[in-house]
């Protein structure tokens, strides 16, 4: 493989298109609504069968409510973390050799051998290339010629 090296800013562009192609491949791809609705369910009980006192059924409520409003604005909420974060707005210098993917910024250093990449999941408009210890990094493809791309991806599978 021919070292490839370039350099790319952390924008807010950049970052809203890693966070829309990495999340059908995270952890957690789909809102998981079973946790606020049984706030909300417990909350309610308490407050209408029980002769306690209201504050704590209304305190299941309130958190149902703040649970179903970060599952609504879970990207955008991502986005401000990543934005006030020190990185944002930073030049990063990626490299790609026989040895693996290292980034570099002011901030941050990171480094994958090929051989702790398990694999590599081409999207429309990315790769992600996912560790053994379920890590993953995203890069867009717009940083790569079509050739490196298809090197890459070839690379993951030996």
């Amino acid at each position: 493989m021919q070292p490839f090296d370039t350099q790319f800013t952390l924008s807010r562009h950049y970052l809203a298109e890693c966070f829309d192609e990495s999340l059908p491949y995270g952890k957690n791809p789909n809102p998981n609504y079973l946790f606020p609705a049984s706030f909300l369910a417990t909350g309610a009980g308490l407050l209408f069968f029980t002769e306690q006192p209201k504050v704590f059924g209304g305190m299941l409520i309130a958190l149902a409510v703040l649970e179903l409003i970060h599952i609504r604005f879970r990207r955008a909420w991502w986005l401000r973390r990543q934005m006030w974060g020190r990185s944002a707005d930073s030049e990063v210098t990626l490299n790609i050799d026989e040895d693996g993917v290292r980034t570099q910024s002011a901030y941050a250093q990171t480094a994958l051998l090929w051989s702790d990449i398990e694999r590599v999941i081409e999207t429309d408009l990315g790769l992600i290339l996912t560790t053994q210890s379920g890590g993953q990094q995203y890069l867009s493809k717009s940083l790569f010629s079509t050739e490196l791309i298809i090197e890459i991806v070839a690379k993951s599978g030996d």
